[in-house]
């Protein structure tokens, strides 16, 4: 949790933003429903929003399951002898966590027929791919094994792609 020691300046304002957009996520999208804000989006992109959001719940909580240092806050968690965790969704990519959260964020604005809500999500994906960055020019400094992690699984947050 915030404040646990460890933690980035940077990575904490990270946090925060996500913490803001999750709200606009929830808010924004309900509002927009209610009170028409933008036009609806048509059916055929509700119904790949809920696919979205449906696949994206697998790598999310997977991720969990698997990698049990994850952590709000991007930090080294040496008193608890953290380890790099290559295996499961995590051998796949190296942030399967934000791919399914991505994918559910977006599919979700998308389901709810939410231009604004895309917009909001959106902008959480944006934060969490910056955070990727200074992420991992963490791990790679201070945790021993992730260079060689880098090497074995090659892509961020979208296989094959990225």
């Amino acid at each position: 949790m915030p404040g646990t020691g460890g933690e980035s300046r940077s990575d904490l304002a990270i946090f925060i933003g996500i913490k803001v957009c999750g709200l606009a996520l929830i808010v924004v999208p309900a509002l927009d429903a209610r009170f028409g804000w933008t036009p609806r989006l048509p059916l055929w992109c509700e119904i790949c929003g809920g696919i979205l959001l449906l696949g994206g719940s697998f790598p999310f909580f997977r991720a969990f399951t698997d990698n049990t240092f994850a952590s709000p806050l991007v930090r080294i968690q040496s008193e608890r002898s953290q380890h790099v965790i290559d295996t499961g969704v995590y051998g796949f990519v190296r942030h399967p966590m934000y791919l399914g959260a991505s994918l559910v964020f977006v599919g979700g604005a998308l389901l709810l027929g939410s231009i604004s809500g895309l917009l909001s999500a959106l902008a959480m994906v944006g934060l969490l791919v910056v955070r990727i960055f200074g992420e991992e020019k963490l791990l790679a400094r201070d945790l021993e094994g992730y260079q060689e992690y880098l090497q074995k699984v090659r892509y961020r947050l979208v296989p094959h792609v990225w």
